[in-house]
Order: structure tokens, then sequence, then C-alpha cells
């Protein structure tokens, strides 16, 4: 068997307005395929697409995203601008620093940062 990654779908309740958030958090090409179903591509031939459902999101998601960015500070104010949230305070580790967000939906997602 040859399998390989074809893309990351996520259940929501606006799969337009989550296509265009995650292209313009991540530099990629919004595209509504029809009303229950749109993706964000990227260059780098990742896919999120995103899938009508018509329950609301409950609890914490069980995968979530982390976003490297140089600045987070800069990532949060545009990730608001854009309809996100933060849902915590900035946190540092060893490593580096993380910031716990939540997209449009409520999703959690973290921008990090070494």
């Amino acid at each position: 068997m040859n399998a390989r990654q074809s893309q990351l779908v996520i259940d929501c309740a606006a799969p337009a307005r989550l296509a265009a958030f995650w292209a313009a958090v991540l530099g990629g090409t919004a595209v509504d395929r029809d009303p229950g179903w749109s993706s964000a591509d990227f260059p780098t031939g990742l896919r999120l697409a995103f899938q009508k459902v018509p329950e609301p999101k409950s609890g914490k998601n069980r995968l979530h995203l982390d976003v490297a960015v140089d600045d987070i500070e800069a990532a949060v104010r545009l990730a608001c601008e854009l309809g996100a949230e933060t849902t915590d305070g900035l946190r540092r580790d060893a490593v580096g620093a993380f910031q716990v967000m939540a997209d449009p939906e409520g999703n959690e997602f973290c921008f990090v940062s070494p």
C-alpha cells in the first residue's frame, strides 16, 4: 500500500469563514467548493478542509495545530483581528514560548516560537 497525507478535515458550522480565516493566518488561498465544504490551500501542498456539520463544537479538541511564528505578539494581533481569541496567557518553557488560541469557531491552536 502507498499512502500519503491528503488533507486535514475540520468539522465546523461555517466552512467558508474558517477557510478564509486559516488562509489569512497561514498565507494560503481560500477555496469554496460548495456551501458545506471549503478549504484553505497552501503552496506547501498542505490543505485544511472544513466540512459543515449540524452539531456545535463541544469540549476540548483532541487534535490541534501548532503554528510556528517569529513574533507571537504580532501573530496574536492578526489572528484576533480575523476573529480568533486568546484562551490563556503566553507560556514559556525551556524550549521557547507558546500562546494558546481559539479560531472563530472555538477550535484550539497554538502560536509557537523558539
